[in-house]
C-alpha cells in the first residue's frame, strides 16, 4: 500500500513557524523579520486538546449552536438554559468562577449543553477540559484496584483533579455506597479547594435526602422519588451549591417524543 504524502502547509512549509515582517508603523518591512507560530500549528494543538477532552462519540455532534429550543412543546427553560450556557462559555474563568449544576429529566439535553460548552471553551478560548461519565469514572477507579492492571487510582484521578474544567455527567447514577460517597467527596472537595471549575449534570431533583426531610410524612417519604441528596449525601449536595450555579431544564423527553413521532 502506497501512502499519500502528508499535506505541507504552504504558509510555513512544514516548519510550524511563519515569518511576519512588520515595520514601526505596522507596514511590512524586510529589515524587521519576526516569526510566530503558524496557524496550522495552532489548529493542530486545538484539535489535540479537543481529543483529550474525551467527548463520547455519541455526543461529538453536540454544539451550543445546534441545541434546539424551538420545537413544538419546547419548555421555556430550554431557551433560558442555552442563554446561560452561552454566557458561561464566553466569560468563564476556570480558576475562579463557579461551575454549573445542570438538572433535568432524561432527554432534556443536559449532556448536549455540557458538551457544547466544552467545545466553546476548547476551540474558542483554548481552555483544557475533560468529560467523564460518572459511572465510567467510578468503574475506572475500581479497575485500578486490580493487581493485574498497570494503572493506579492516582493515575485515573490526577487528570480529573487537575484539568481546568471538568464535566461530570450523570452524577448520582450509581447506587450510593460509602465508597461511592467517599470518592465523590474526594473529587469535588479537591477541585473546590484548588478553585477549579466543574460542570455537573444529573437527572435527580435538587432536594434534600429523605433522612433530613423532616416535614414529610412516613407515607410520602416512602413513595417519593430519590433526590440528589439521597444519591450523593447532604454534605456533598451543599458543597455543589458552593461550587456551581444551578440550571434547571423542564419538559418531556424530546428524544423519546421524536422517536415515537417517526413511527406514526
Amino acid at each position: 500500500m502506497i501512502k499519500a504524502p502528508a499535506a505541507i502547509c504552504p504558509l510555513c512549509e512544514g516548519t510550524g513557524w511563519k515569518t511576519v515582517n512588520t515595520g514601526p508603523d505596522g507596514s511590512r518591512s524586510i529589515n524587521d523579520r519576526r516569526v510566530t507560530r503558524c496557524d496550522c500549528q495552532l489548529r493542530a494543538r486545538t484539535q489535540s486538546v479537543l481529543s483529550a477532552a474525551r467527548i463520547p462519540r455519541r455526543y461529538e455532534h453536540c454544539e451550543l449552536t445546534n441545541y434546539d429550543t424551538d420545537f413544538p412543546g419546547a419548555h421555556p427553560s430550554l431557551a433560558e438554559a442555552l442563554f446561560l450556557a452561552n454566557n458561561f462559555a464566553k466569560k468563564c474563568d476556570p480558576r475562579g468562577d463557579k461551575g454549573l449544576l445542570i438538572i433535568g429529566k432524561i432527554g432534556t439535553g443536559k449532556t448536549h449543553l455540557a458538551v457544547g460548552i466544552v467545545k466553546e471553551l476548547v476551540l474558542n478560548r483554548g481552555i483544557a477540559c475533560l468529560f467523564y461519565d460518572y459511572r465510567e469514572l467510578l468503574k475506572e477507579i475500581q479497575n485500578s484496584y486490580n493487581s493485574t492492571v498497570q494503572t493506579t487510582e492516582l493515575d485515573v484521578l490526577r487528570p480529573v483533579f487537575e484539568t481546568d474544567v471538568l464535566v461530570l455527567d450523570e452524577l448520582g447514577a450509581v447506587k450510593p455506597t460509602e465508597w461511592v460517597w467517599d470518592t465523590v467527596s474526594l473529587i469535588l472537595n479537591t477541585r473546590y479547594n484548588d478553585n477549579r471549575t466543574t460542570i455537573i449534570t444529573t437527572n435527580f431533583e435538587d432536594q434534600p435526602a429523605a433522612a433530613v426531610s423532616g416535614s414529610l410524612s412516613p407515607a410520602r417519604a416512602a413513595t417519593r422519588g430519590e433526590t440528589l441528596g439521597d444519591r450523593i449525601g447532604e454534605r456533598m449536595r451543599s458543597r455543589l451549591h458552593e461550587m456551581c450555579r444551578v440550571i434547571t431544564l423542564d419538559g418531556a423527553d424530546f428524544r423519546q417524543k421524536f422517536r415515537s413521532a417517526s413511527f406514526r
